[in-house]
């Protein structure tokens, strides 16, 4: 009788310890809730025993949350329609304000950065959304860190993860894009252009002065020509040289000689009979 007395204590006593012992791990905080009130002292990650019956343990993660944010749709500043979505990394600073002054710290952060998003893009032009992320990164950390502090949370960063334009939108961009490359392209042309030709009006100069330079780069060009292995060989030949053959040429006789006009009636004493159409009557005269 006593040895059932006995097991049965120890039974009891095994499920009391049981019941009342909790493990907090590593990156937990426990708060002991004892008849409805929370405990001033946070239990420390370990072993703890509570009070069967009278204390109730929450755990709260002391982790470094990663929390998507939903795309939100918006008009820029600028009038232009986008599709916006985040990332928020928060933790818990104070695990007692966080589990008692909010029902859901999560959902609650998740709200305050759908709205703060939508409110960005309301402020930001569309070139900002785009190449100024950084900027508008920490205007968004700020505006959802300032109510999660009153919840014992830390902001400790927002990215914007990704801005959709419409289809017409990105075509305009890309013509701009083309048409920004194009000009660069044709400017930078241009310059080279400019460039050659103060050089050539400077090699020039210098070739007038010494004509014996010309001749040198012409044989020169005569030598790259011919290792190419080509069957012709084409010599430059001077254009002015051409124009004194020209000018020294004889003309031809019949563009030389001057024309005889029709209004001259006498060529060398004889009369000249004056052209008659073929309509013109011949009428015989007396001898």
């Amino acid at each position: 009788m006593v040895v059932e007395i006995l097991s049965a204590v120890v039974v009891a006593g095994g499920a009391w310890l049981a019941s009342s012992v909790r493990v907090v791990k590593q990156y937990e905080r426990g708060l002991v809730y004892r008849f409805g009130r929370v405990r001033p002292r946070v239990a420390e990650p370990g072993l703890m025993v509570l009070v069967p019956f009278a204390d109730r343990l929450q755990k709260v993660n002391m982790q470094i949350v990663t929390m998507p944010v939903p795309a939100q749709d918006g008009i820029t500043r600028d009038n232009v329609t986008v599709r916006v979505d985040a990332v928020v990394y928060f933790k818990v600073i104070d695990p007692v304000v966080a589990a008692v002054n909010v029902q859901d710290y999560r959902s609650a952060v998740g709200q305050v950065a759908q709205t703060s998003l939508r409110s960005i893009i309301g402020k930001s032009d569309l070139d900002d959304l785009l190449s100024n992320r950084e900027r508008l990164n920490e205007g968004l950390e700020l505006m959802i860190d300032s109510p999660a502090l009153d919840w014992g949370i830390h902001i400790d960063r927002v990215e914007i993860k990704d801005v959709a334009l419409p289809e017409a939108m990105k075509r305009s961009m890309s013509r701009q894009a083309e048409a920004e490359r194009e000009r660069r392209a044709r400017v930078i042309s241009a310059d080279g252009e400019l460039q050659a030709s103060h050089k050539l009006a400077q090699a020039a100069a210098t070739m007038a002065d010494t004509p014996s330079a010309l001749q040198l780069r012409l044989l020169e060009t005569v030598v790259q020509v011919s290792s190419e292995k080509n069957s012709t060989l084409v010599l430059p030949f001077p254009v002015e040289l051409l124009r004194f053959l020209d000018a020294q040429t004889p003309k031809p006789v019949a563009e030389a000689a001057p024309e005889v006009k029709e209004a001259n009636p006498e060529v060398n004493g004889h009369a000249t009979p004056s052209p008659r159409s073929p309509g013109d009557a011949v009428l015989p005269t007396a001898d």
